[in-house]
Order: C-alpha cells, then structure tokens, then sequence
C-alpha cells in the first residue's frame, strides 16, 4: 500500500513540476506581444501579399525586328504588333542586326527577330526561307518560354507572309500576257513560307543545377549572415555583458565592428568552401574573375550581418530573433527572385525587394558566374547601400541600448 501511495505521489510530483514549466513558458511567451504577432501574423502577412502581388503571367517580350533593306516586306510597326498578341512587345523595326544584336546582348531587349532578305524569291521558288530569332536567356525556364514564343511568332509571320504574297501573286497574274509558266509551290511551303533558326546568345546554355547554384548561394550566405548574428546582440543584453559595456572603455563602434568582423570570418571562410565545392565538384561556370565574385559575397554578407545585427537591437528574446530571421527567409525565397522572377509580381512588391540584399546577391552572382560580366553594375551599388544603411542604423539602436542599460 506503501508503495503504491509512493508511487502516485512521485507521479503527482512530477506531473506538477511538468505543469509548472508548461505555465512559466506559455505565460513568457504572452507576455511578449512582439513574438506572438511575428509568429502568427508574419507567414499571414507574407503569404497575403504574395497572393495578392503574384500575377503569375510573363511579361511582354520586348522584341526588335530586323528587315533588311532588300526584303519587300512592310516597315511599319503597327502592320506586325496585329500578328504578335500579347506576348510579345515590338519595339523597333530596322535594318541593322548588329545595332540590334548589340542592343539584346546589353539586356535591352529580349529577342531579335531577323527577316530573310529573299523571302518572296524563295516562295516563288518553292522553297522555305528562315526566319533567325536571336535571344539571350540564362535561365532554362524563360529559354523554353522564349523559344515558344518564338515559333508562336514565325506562324504568325508565316500568316502575314501568306497575305502578302498572295496579294502580289493575284497582281502579277493580271499584270502578264498569260505566257509566264506556272509556279509550282508544294504544299508545305504554302503552309509554311519561313522556318524558324533560334540562338541563344547567352555564353553558356545553363541547366536547372548550374542557374540555380548561385541563387541558392546568395540564399545561404544571406540566411547564415541574419541567424548568426540576431542572436548576438540578444545573448549580451540577457547575459548582462551590456552592463559590463556600459561601463567600460568601449564604445557602440568598436562593439558593432567587432561583431562585424567576427562573423564576416565565418560568412567569409563558408562562402569560400560552397563556391569552391559549386564550381570544382558541381562544375557551375565562372566565368568572371573570383575577385568579381568575391566583391559580390562580401558586399552581400556585410549586408546580411547588418540586417541579423539590427534584428537583435530590436528584439527582446532570442525566440523572437529566431523568428525574424525565419520570416526574412521566408520573405527572400518568395520575392527575391530566387524561385520565381520579379516581374512576375506588382510594381510596389518588386520594388520592395530590391530592399533584400539576396535579391541583388542572385542577379550579381548569376552574371558573373554564368554571363562573366553584369548588364546592371547599379546593383552592386544598391548592395553597398543596403550594408551602410544597415550598419548606421545599427550603430544608432545599439548607443540607444547602450543608454537603456543605464
């Protein structure tokens, strides 16, 4: 009996020191409105406004239309913008393919579509002309995308052909005395005038693993930078060290270059090993100089320390900077280009991030690696922005918490 009694009072003892860890943490976590609200609010707020900013559809096309000057095709934009529909925007029509080729390898444009200078002579000669289509794509989805369109619009073309040289066909039947020949024309050419000749431009043909690797990097070097240090600042203000700085020789600069340093080693030294591990075991090209890649990740890692750095100025429990930091990376997978492209998404939404230093991190990154050179050297200066922007406001929230502690 004893033991039984002995037995239900052990089990009474430890349901109620369970209990009591169960109270002390549910009533900790309520008294801290911030952490409930980032916990609950935060994925609604991120889904709602990629629900709301996701268009889901591609952007026009901008296209350039190479006619040559021999061709007697129409020069007039408004005859073939009724053939392109919606996918594709025509921009220009010229006879200079090099001023246009120039202007799709500057990222200008998206596609060039170059007009054979004999078409009529090759269609009245039963034979097919091509149709070369120039664009100049890195990613394997919009290349796909592109080459679709591509061919929607050499049926289109092929229809406006067909008009066009039906037109003259019935002009030049009645122009004759009847003693020219028949012109035999098969079937297939009549059905297709033109053929389509697609090249991409782009110096290497990327698949799905060698486009996406500096995405993913960019991703990591961004995400280790804001969880490694939005718990530093947390763990000196609950550990009591911000006492000891308050009072001691030191001021909020050297506290913040320090941290600063200390965690940029580490960004630094991983960073070195994936890009190490992406080109020599994944073969991922680089075909820029390290020194272009390594301005990228350092740029991008200051940034990202600041952005960690700043979370844990401003947060009150290391729970509530682990859930900041997972919203960040929420918020980087989803509108930072990495899965799916900013023009995909409203205008206030992708200009919002352009805020996330990952967003110019993927762009640079892919156009060293795979390109070798960047059309858009702003965004090595927005970067640059971002991690000044960041480490002032830092230094100001850390001087605040340093006279708080007072």
């Amino acid at each position: 009996m004893n033991a039984i009694r002995e037995l239900f009072l052990g089990l009474l003892k430890s349901w109620t020191r369970t209990t009591s860890f169960l109270g002390k943490d549910v009533i900790e976590t309520v008294r801290r409105p911030g952490a409930l609200f980032s916990l609950i609010f935060g994925p609604f707020v991120i889904m709602g406004l990629f629900g709301i900013g996701y268009s889901g559809q591609y952007r026009p096309l901008n296209a350039v239309l190479v006619v040559p000057a021999s061709a007697n095709l129409p020069r007039d934009i408004g005859f073939y913008q009724q053939f392109t529909g919606d996918s594709v925007s025509l921009v220009e029509i010229t006879d200079n393919a090099d001023a246009a080729r120039a202007r799709l390898q500057r990222q200008e444009i998206d596609i060039i579509v170059i007009a054979p200078a004999d078409v009529e002579q090759q269609f009245r000669s039963g034979q097919q002309a091509t149709v070369t289509i120039e664009y100049n794509e890195l990613d394997p989805v919009r290349d796909n995308y592109a080459r679709f369109v591509a061919y929607r619009q050499v049926q289109e073309l092929n229809r406006a052909i067909i008009e066009q040289a039906v037109s003259q066909g019935e002009q030049y039947v009645i122009q004759t005395t009847g003693q020219q020949p028949p012109i035999a024309v098969s079937p297939q050419v009549i059905a297709a005038p033109t053929r389509a000749e697609l090249r991409n431009l782009a110096p290497v043909t990327a698949n799905v693993v060698a486009f996406f690797d500096p995405a993913v990097l960019a991703l990591v070097l961004q995400h280790m930078g804001v969880t490694l240090t939005a718990l530093s600042m947390v763990r000196e203000r609950l550990s009591g060290a911000m006492d000891i700085f308050r009072v001691a020789p030191v001021r909020a600069l050297e506290i913040l270059s320090g941290k600063y340093l200390a965690y940029a080693f580490f960004n630094l030294s991983i960073a070195a090993m994936i890009t190490f591990l992406l080109v020599g075991v994944l073969h991922v090209p680089l075909l820029s100089t390290p020194g272009d890649v390594a301005l990228v990740v350092a740029l991008l890692s200051f940034a990202s320390l600041g952005l960690g750095l700043l979370i844990s100025t401003i947060v009150d429990s290391e729970r509530q900077a682990v859930q900041l930091s997972m919203l960040v990376l929420l918020a980087s997978v989803f509108f930072s280009g990495f899965v799916l492209p900013l023009d995909q998404f409203i205008t206030p939404l992708r200009i919002a991030a352009y805020s996330l230093p990952v967003t110019h991190g993927i762009q640079l990154l892919q156009d060293f690696m795979l390109r070798g050179t960047t059309n858009q050297p702003w965004e090595l200066l927005v970067l640059a922005g971002i991690g000044v922007a960041l480490f002032l406001l830092t230094s100001f929230t850390v001087r605040r918490n340093l006279r708080s502690a007072n």
